[in-house]
């Protein structure tokens, strides 16, 4: 067996020593490794770090970079180094981690120069507008528009060539335009500029054209002046949606809250007006089944809603049932003395619930779905509106369903087209009458599970909404669902149009004036039915 030569076997370990070395400094660093580097150090050295930190591509360099930049880093006097931004709490800046034990006394802010903060200016860019995410990505190019800053235009040239998501880019190319206006091009690009800027069409865009067209030449001020014009065109129309929007969440509430008086005044003839009491029991269904959920078992917070929707269906269409059984039925063609019963109903219900829960606000919660904003062509929308629009038209749709499908539904039919041929038949009108308040009930019970994600839940919720539950029904035509679903979309659509102008007390105003003036020449609404209310 042959050995290895000595020399060899030593060149050997040179050469495997000097690899590993090769290798050991080819690693980059971590920002762990380098914010320590920070400490007690001239502007080279915070340079240095900079550029190390920039080139690790860990979150926490950006983090570190950015409260650098801000004035936000500090030392002590053992060498740590935090970021404290106001009086808020003291983090390790290496972790991010709150830190334990040092006192705001301890810390020596770390001052930097302008050139140096356009190092950190450029350092962060690299880290978020050339990120493997693309939300990081997104997030850093709306600052750099909202900056419109000419020293990143070389930067955002190197992510355009790389960017492949076209809502990215989109974002990219507006902040670079937006850069290029505070720098000398020639017309045509300037121009160009102001037609990417202009495309964008929210304010953001109009201050920044705004913000250019003290200093601008005449030629230049002319494109600009186009771009701020077809911009606030873009305003206006996107206003015209955002009332739209305002108008249908304001409809499918009054929806919700005035379908269920809809079915009880079409076939009873019965003016309730404890109608509103049934939607603040709904809205208190939900605070106590949330309240349930927050001290048994808080994980289930985000179903508190799926639970609370058939307990106030349930527990108010009980009561409803209740109503009519105990009270309603000793009045029937009484109109009078049935207004005036369910209103000390009502009052009574109110301070029953006031002596229960106390006469306060109470808190009902959001789900993490209904939390939050989403925008659409520039309309700003939120969540628990969308979701209330969308439950309102899906009571309505299974209350159709009920109403033509059912045996239930064909009896109340029935009942309200001709109630002595409908008991003549053999049907129970007094049973009919329970389950239609009852399910008249137990719809505005729906209703204030609803309202408790957008109003306020205390004894006098339902109050807010009775008025206008009258007006949807009448405008629309007595016992008519089709006729309840226009009447609350056309009143919610007219009274958001007219609030701007007329404030919001003189817009309800207007709106009853003219529900009056329309009854005039329509006493029995948009879609009228043949019911007892209306034959008497």
């Amino acid at each position: 067996m042959r050995t290895a030569h000595p020399f060899r076997l030593f060149l050997v370990t040179i050469l495997v020593a000097i690899l590993a070395g090769l290798s050991s400094g080819a690693r980059a660093q971590t920002v762990s490794e380098i914010v320590p580097t920070m400490a007690d150090t001239n502007l080279r050295g915070l340079a240095a770090a900079v550029e190390a930190l920039a080139a690790t591509g860990e979150p926490q360099a950006v983090a570190v970079l950015e409260a650098l930049g801000a004035g936000n880093l500090y030392e002590t006097a053992d060498g740590g180094i935090y970021i404290r931004a106001g009086s808020g709490p003291i983090r390790d800046a290496a972790t991010g981690e709150t830190a334990e034990g040092v006192a705001p006394g301890d810390l020596k802010l770390i001052r930097i120069n302008n050139s140096l903060r356009r190092d950190i200016r450029a350092a962060i860019g690299n880290l978020t507008l050339l990120s493997d995410d693309a939300n990081v990505r997104l997030r850093a190019a709306r600052e750099m528009f909202g900056t419109a800053d000419p020293a990143n235009i070389e930067l955002l040239d190197e992510a355009l060539a790389e960017e492949t998501n076209p809502s990215v880019r989109t974002v990219m190319e507006q902040a670079r335009a937006a850069a290029i206006l505070k720098t000398d091009v020639s017309e045509e690009e300037f121009a160009a500029a102001v037609a990417v800027i202009a495309a964008r069409g929210d304010r953001q865009a109009l201050g920044i054209l705004n913000s250019n067209l003290a200093n601008a030449s005449e030629i230049e001020r002319v494109n600009i002046e186009a771009g701020i014009a077809r911009i606030n065109q873009a305003l206006a129309l996107q206003g015209i949606g955002q009332n739209v929007w305002y108008g249908i969440s304001l409809g499918s509430v009054l929806l919700l809250a005035a379908i269920g008086l809809a079915i009880t005044f079409g076939v009873m003839g019965v003016i309730n007006m404890a109608h509103g009491e049934m939607v603040m029991i709904g809205a208190y269904v939900t605070f106590v089944v949330q309240e349930i959920i927050r001290t048994t078992n808080p994980g289930l917070f985000d179903y508190s809603l799926a639970i609370a929707v058939p307990a106030a269906f349930l527990i108010t269409g009980l009561i409803g049932v209740g109503i009519e059984r105990g009270i309603i039925r000793w009045l029937y063609g009484r109109p009078l003395e049935t207004l005036l019963a369910t209103w000390g109903l009502s009052l009574v219900i109110q301070q029953g619930v006031r002596t229960i829960f106390g006469a306060t606000n109470r808190d009902v919660g959001n789900p993490s779905y209904m939390s939050g904003a989403f925008e659409f062509f520039g309309i700003a929308l939120t969540w628990n509106r969308f979701w209330i629009v969308i439950f309102a038209l899906v009571v309505f749709a299974l209350l159709l369903l009920v109403l033509n499908k059912t045996p239930l539904g064909l009896q109340m039919r029935a009942v309200t087209q001709n109630r002595r041929m409908a008991s003549a038949m053999g049907i129970r009108t007094p049973w009919i009458d329970a389950m239609t308040f009852g399910l008249g009930s137990g719809v505005a019970g729906l209703a204030g599970v609803a309202l408790s994600q957008i109003d306020n839940v205390s004894p006098n919720l339902g109050q807010g909404y009775i008025i206008d539950s009258f007006m949807v029904v009448v405008f629309g035509g007595v016992g008519n669902l089709w006729g309840t679903l226009v009447g609350a979309m056309t009143l919610g659509i007219a009274n958001k149009f007219l609030e701007p102008y007329a404030g919001a007390v003189l817009a309800k105003i207007v709106i009853l004036v003219l529900i009056i003036l329309f009854i005039q020449r329509r006493p029995r609404g948009l879609f009228a039915l043949k019911g007892r209310a209306v034959e008497q």
